[in-house]
């Protein structure tokens, strides 16, 4: 479920799911392994469309020693493309021949943590690590997806029906969790529909060979090390089997993809037999994705946000997720719900996201959407959760349109940007190809200095007036 790995893929606890979409995107996407710590995994969306979202990896060149593989391709034997110093080719091969010993040298935490020594030699017995993720931990889009073909690939008829479906099959289970955790069924069918496409897309590496290569090769070891003494802990415990527990490269299981220290901190048992389990007990679960949902501060009975007409010559300075301003105070500013219906309690406070600038439709975004962002730390991802949401509920696609002519520049317009940002004065950072809270602030800036709108968003209009043209 949810929990990023690290800043990779997934959150910090399960999804590694809905991946990295889209620096292009201006959002930090991450699946949910990145959710956790501002990490992410890679998994549900990753495994969807294998590497849209991640992006593509190159071609392996030789095959590079250091262990069994268990992904299509071997590893490509070649330096990271973060530059970080764990991750050059020669560390990697270094940590490679070592992994037997930082594996075994595992146990006094394992054995803090109440694993039997049987069950660690058990459960360790024959690992060797899998260099392919290495690849995919560092790996950089050249492009990446628009959030309107990021919704469009989600958000289809297909996924709608298997989620009606889904509904109606676990309505009990649905009725049952609801009552007890005052959570939405559809946005936890939502969450099981995107992360996994309802259970058919779940990844299928061993989440011990993943957690145990990252816990001692790589740049993220100290926080995979104790997702992989998570994982140790619930074999020991008897929730889970060893071949259930497969999923994304980082470590992300199951159908609403948990990160093995989201596990431990969310599951439950809701049908009372005495295991967690996440994988093949549908009332598990549920429950377990809602009480997640739950302890990360869902308020009942309230939506995740709005659809919203921006007036003409808005300030989109206000568009910013620390400018949170009740629905009320957002409507004298001229705000108005695309449905033209009246907000239901004015008195909520949200935040104005405008995920295609002035060009598109504007959102107000409520607690619960930030929730949904705990589960997966991208914006983009936690839209596709709650407009799926509302889909499933019977609701209709988004009423503006979105300005399908612009392109999503490259990661080397992007640099390029940066750079020309930088030259100006705008950008104080080191130019890098992708897009964070201090890209969109520069960009921003060089907006109003020119007369455009304010919204932060790249194009290759705005490319051009920074090239001079």
């Amino acid at each position: 479920m949810r929990q990023s790995v690290a800043g990779l893929a997934k959150r910090g606890g399960s999804l590694a799911s809905a991946t990295m979409i889209a620096a292009a995107l201006l959002f930090p996407v991450s699946a949910r392994a990145q959710g956790q710590q501002g990490q992410q995994g890679q998994s549900g969306l990753s495994n969807l469309f294998g590497g849209i979202f991640s992006g593509s990896n190159p071609a392996p060149s030789q095959p590079a020693p250091g262990g069994a593989q268990t992904g299509a391709q071997p590893w490509s034997g070649e330096d990271g493309a973060s530059g970080h110093p764990l991750m050059t080719a020669a560390a990697i091969r270094e940590a490679a021949g070592n992994f037997d010993n930082c594996v075994a040298g595992m146990w006094p935490d394992a054995a803090r943590r109440g694993i039997t020594q049987e069950n660690f030699q058990r459960f360790t017995a024959g690992l060797s690590p899998d260099l392919r993720i290495m690849d995919l931990m560092d790996s950089q889009p050249e492009f990446s997806k628009s959030i309107w073909d990021y919704l469009d690939i989600l958000v289809n008829d297909n996924r709608l029906a298997k989620g009606k479906e889904i509904l109606a099959q676990y309505k009990a289970q649905f009725d049952a969790t609801e009552k007890a955790y005052g959570v939405d069924r559809y946005i936890i069918a939502a969450i099981w529909g995107i992360e996994s496409n309802y259970s058919t897309q779940m990844g299928d590496r061993s989440v011990l060979q993943s957690t145990a290569t990252l816990a001692c090769v790589g740049r993220r070891q100290a926080y995979f090390k104790d997702e992989f003494l998570s994982a140790l802990e619930i074999l020991n415990r008897g929730d889970l089997r060893p071949e259930q527990m497969r999923g994304s490269w980082a470590g992300a299981f199951g159908p609403t993809q948990f990160m093995p220290t989201a596990f431990k901190r969310f599951a439950v048992d809701g049908d009372g037999d005495g295991r967690r389990d996440v994988v093949d007990n549908p009332t598990d679960l549920i429950a377990s994705t809602a009480n997640n949902l739950k302890k990360d501060g869902w308020q009942s009975g309230q939506t995740w946000g709005f659809e919203v007409v921006v007036p003409q010559g808005f300030n989109y300075m206000l568009a910013d997720r620390a400018k949170m301003m009740t629905l009320a105070q957002w409507e004298k500013l001229g705000l108005k719900r695309a449905t033209n219906q009246p907000f239901p309690h004015p008195a909520d406070k949200a935040y104005l996201l405008a995920p295609a600038g002035a060009q598109g439709p504007g959102f107000l975004m409520l607690q619960n959407f930030r929730v949904i962002m705990k589960y997966n730390p991208a914006e983009a991802y936690a839209m596709a959760i709650g407009h799926f949401a509302d889909r499933l509920r019977g609701g209709q696609p988004f009423v503006q349109p979105w300005p399908r002519q612009e392109r999503e520049l490259s990661r080397t317009e992007r640099l390029e940007l940066q750079q020309l940002l930088a030259q100006r004065g705008f950008y104080k950072g080191t130019p890098d190809g992708q897009f964070g809270g201090q890209t969109r602030e520069a960009l921003r800036n060089f907006q109003v200095s020119i007369g455009l709108p304010a919204d932060g968003f790249a194009t290759s209009d705005v490319l051009d007036r920074l090239r001079g043209r």
